[in-house]
């Protein structure tokens, strides 16, 4: 076979992925890996969101800021869901 057809046959980042370092192998499977994920999948889809999640991130990411209290977290994450400001769509004004 050719080198033109095999170029035409294999797309280019094929061939990068080839010659650099190999793929890594994939993490092994978890059950309690799958049912956390779900767990919070469901959570955030009904609008429960987790605080712990936040102060790990804050802790990771921004250490020199200090972290929303859980009521000022949970404040905050409601107000994002369902704006109450004026002129905006969300909560009747009444």
């Amino acid at each position: 076979m050719s080198d033109a057809i095999r170029r035409v046959a294999r797309p280019a980042r094929l061939n990068n992925i080839t010659r650099c370092q190999p793929l890594a192998a994939p993490a092994r499977f978890s059950w309690r890996r799958l049912w956390r994920g779900l767990q919070q999948s469901f959570r955030l889809m009904v609008g429960v969101h987790d605080y712990q999640n936040y102060l790990q991130h804050m802790q990771h990411h921004h250490p020199d800021l200090t972290p929303m209290s859980e009521r000022e977290f949970h404040r905050y994450c409601l107000d994002a869901r369902f704006p109450s400001q004026a002129g905006k769509l969300g909560k009747c004004p009444c």
